[in-house]
Order: C-alpha cells, then structure tokens, then sequence
C-alpha cells in the first residue's frame, strides 16, 4: 500500500471513529430524553391513580378511565407474594418484576423498568400502596421505539455519508499536501538516474514539507563541493605526479644502461633515483592526509599546545641547523582538543614551510599561547597577489617554483585546522618575511597546568 493510500485511510479511519463515536452518543442522549419524558408523564399521574385504586373507584366512573387513559391505559396492583391482579378484579396486564414485590413488600421508594407483555414493550412505574401490595402503571415504549429506529437508521446515513465525505476528502487534501513531497521523490530518482547532483528542488514553503526539501537541497549542495572537491583533488594529483614519475622513470631507463656510466654518474643517478622516490612518497602522504577530508579527528584528545609545538620544535631543529636556520620559541601553556598525530603534522608543515623561505643565517619566530600557534620566517614575505592562495592545494606562487615542495604542505594546515573546529590566516610582516597563524579553540579556558612541586 502507498504512502497516499495509507495517509488517505488512516484520515477517513479518524472521521469515521468521530461519526461513530458523536452518533452513537446523540442516539443515546435522544433515548435517553424520549424515555425520560414517559417517566414524567407516568410519575405526574400515578398519585391520582393510587388514590382512586385505594378507594375502590377505578372501574367505575369517568375519572378512572380519563386518568388511565392519561397514565398510558395499563395499571394492575401487585402483592408481596408476586401475585398480580387489573384494576377492577381483572387479569395482570404485564409480568410481574423482583423489584416490583420488594416495592410491594417494604412499602418503601419507587421503581422505574422496561417490561415486555406479548408483543408489547412497556415503561412500568410502581409504587407503594398499601397492606403489602405496590401498583404498577405503565405506558407503551412503541412510538419511542419507531422514533429510535427512524433516528438510527438517519444516524447510520449520516455515519455512512460521512465516512465516504472524509475517504473523498482525505484523498484530495492528502494528494494537494504530497505534492512538493512528489517532486522531492522526483529529484530523488532523478539524481540517483542521472548523478546529476546540481539538481536543485524549488519550493518556498516554510512548513515541514519545505524545511525537508531545503534539507535536501543542502545535501545535495555539500555532495556536489564534495564531488567538486574530489575530482579537483584528482586532477591535481595526477598533474603533479606526471613529473616526477616521468623523471623517475626516465632515470630508472638509464640505470639499464649503467655498464655504460662512470661511478660518478651511476652515484649520481642512484641518489637523484632516491631522492625523487622519496619526494614520490611525501606526496602520496601529503595526498592521501588531504583526501581524508574536513572530518573532526576521531582521536581527538586534550593536548597540551605548548608541549606539542616544543616537541615539533625539537625535531624540526636538524632540519634547521643544515641551512644555519635558528628557531627562536616562546611557548605559553595553553590546553586545546585535536588529534595528535594530524596537529603535530600541521605545525611541522609550518616550520618547514619557514625554514624553506629563510635565508641562510636567518631566524624563525615560534609562537604558542591561547590556542594559537604564530610562525614567522625573515623571508621575502608574501606577494599580495599570492595571499589569496597560500592554503590552496598545490598552489605555488611563481617564487616557489623554483624550490622543493608540492603545494600541500599549508593545504594541509588548513585542513587539520578546520577539522578541529579552528582556522589558519598568512600576512607579511611590516619588518619583513611572512607570518602564518594556526587557531584552535581553546579547551577548558587558558587552563595552566600544575606544575610539579
């Protein structure tokens, strides 16, 4: 069964129940006020009644008959025994009930019940009279009967109309309400068809149907920057794997002929062979860390900033020291959460990238407090035209062309900042060189660290 049968059934289900549910109740109500006005009508005559039945008056007389006839034409006096007798001496009118001898025998209260006689249904009203025996007068429930039945049969049309109204109705209203829902299925379909992820759904409405479709429209918006993001990283990738397996392969063709070159040569060749494998291998990691996306890392802890970057620092200083580079640190505690490995990588990517565009006997500038990590190199600085780009993926600015590198290091800074919920930012320095900032919020406030005793 479809969504529409099942919405359109459960609505006609509900205005069925309430049909029911308010006729059966206004059936028993009008029951109810029907038979309520023969209880008044045998309650108002039944004092007259008793009277002239104690005085032995009512089968004599016109005023025995005009009150029974009033009454409802049928009255008898019952014993305490279950004996019955007509007025006058004649025989019962109808069977007698339990309660009507409790009446008789306590002389006490009234009763109230609904008798069958032949084909008969009565209203008996019984009251004491008097030396143990009650009389009972009764009136015909007939015409309230035929009433009942005419209003049954009204309600059950009304019921019936009803229902057939609301299934009518339903499905209308229920195919007008799942219209934008249909086109949402078409899009759907359609990119799941076509893998056409810049299909756009177009609805203004502001109800659930509408947040649902700009749901969808955002989906498809951020699989679409994914897609776009991916194919990019693709392309880039391939372009910039073109050289130096072009020149690795070409290497590796000459080493087939290395009978034919000097020691020199072949010791040449054997480290320009290394050196580009291992150049090969950073940009497959450099590629493979970028394509894990803008996730949060799903090892993220509590680190100690400071700690981290001394740690980076220390390994970095080798690295320094061969082009007579000194790092000058100034580190202030500072808690943040992030993956270990991922932030160790993006701060050593920024004292590479300082230590490449140093000049020799120059200075780098480490700074780390309040969940912020500052490098600053004495470099040429940053051309303003390049600004835009420093955190793009194999981007490289005209002067870097020159140099060693693939244009993924600070792609990858941006990326591990972002994840972790920070942002990265690159200025030139008005004393000269470039200064490259990494931000992350800070855990827990500027929280210090006890230090030992």
């Amino acid at each position: 069964m479809t969504f529409r049968a099942r919405l359109t059934l459960a609505a006609a289900a509900a205005v069925a129940v309430a049909v029911l549910l308010s006729s059966g109740v206004a059936f028993l109500v009008l029951r109810h006020d029907l038979v309520h006005s023969v209880d008044e009508t045998l309650r108002s005559r039944v004092d007259t009644v008793a009277r002239l039945a104690r005085g032995g008056d009512m089968a004599e007389g016109a005023e025995g008959r005009d009150e029974m006839a009033r009454a409802g034409g049928l009255a008898q006096i019952v014993s305490s025994d279950g004996s019955a007798s007509g007025l006058g001496g004649g025989a019962a009118s109808f069977p007698v009930s339990r309660v009507a001898r409790t009446v008789a025998a306590t002389q006490r209260g009234s009763s109230l019940s609904t008798v069958r006689s032949a084909n008969e249904h009565l209203r008996v009203l019984t009251v004491p009279l008097d030396n143990g025996t009650a009389l009972q007068v009764a009136r015909s429930l007939e015409e309230v009967d035929r009433n009942l039945r005419r209003l049954a049969v009204i309600f059950g049309l009304v019921a019936i109309g009803g229902v057939t109204l609301a299934a009518g109705l339903g499905w209308v209203v229920t195919r007008t309400a799942l219209v934008p829902l249909d086109r949402l299925t078409d899009a759907v379909e359609d990119v799941g068809e076509t893998a056409d992820l810049s299909r756009r759904v177009e609805d203004g409405r502001r109800d659930e149907l509408g947040r649902l479709t700009a749901s969808f429209n955002r989906l498809l918006a951020a699989l679409e920057g994914s897609q776009r993001t991916q194919h990019q990283l693709v392309t880039d990738a391939s372009h910039e794997l073109r050289t130096p397996l072009t020149s690795l392969r070409t290497n590796v063709e000459v080493l087939r002929r290395v009978e034919e070159l000097s020691p020199t040569e072949r010791e040449q060749l054997l480290s320009d062979v290394v050196d580009q494998t291992q150049e090969l291998t950073g940009l497959v990691a450099s590629l493979v860390e970028l394509a894990r996306g803008e996730e949060p890392d799903s090892d993220a802890e509590e680190l100690a900033l400071d700690e981290l970057v001394a740690d980076v620092v220390a390994r970095s200083e080798s690295h320094a020291r061969t082009k007579g580079v000194q790092l000058n640190v100034e580190l202030h505690p500072s808690l943040v959460r992030a993956g270990h490995a991922r932030l160790e990588r993006a701060v050593a990517n920024l004292l590479d990238n300082a230590v490449k565009w140093s000049p020799t006997n120059g200075l780098v500038e480490v700074t780390s407090g309040n969940g912020t990590v500052v490098v600053r190199d004495h470099g040429p600085g940053i051309a303003p035209e390049d600004l835009p780009h420093v955190f793009d993926r194999f981007y490289r600015s005209p002067a870097a062309r020159g140099l060693p590198g693939s244009g993924l290091g600070l792609a990858i800074v941006r990326q591990v900042a972002e994840a972790d919920g920070g942002s990265v930012s690159a200025s030139t320095h008005p004393g000269g060189g470039a200064v490259l900032e990494l931000r992350l919020p800070v855990h827990n406030g500027n929280s210090r660290r006890p230090q030992p005793d």
